[in-house]
């Protein structure tokens, strides 16, 4: 494995990561408040 390509390859990585967090908590969310709705 090139060190260069790790270099790169990280920030790329970390950013896919992060955006796939915080999609994954908001459809998380949305899916309570659609449960919390059915129910009430």
């Amino acid at each position: 494995m090139d060190l260069r390509l790790v270099l790169v390859a990280s920030p790329i990585l970390l950013a896919v990561g992060w955006a796939g967090f915080n999609i994954g908590r908001a459809a998380v969310g949305q899916l309570q408040l659609l449960l919390r709705r059915s129910r009430g």
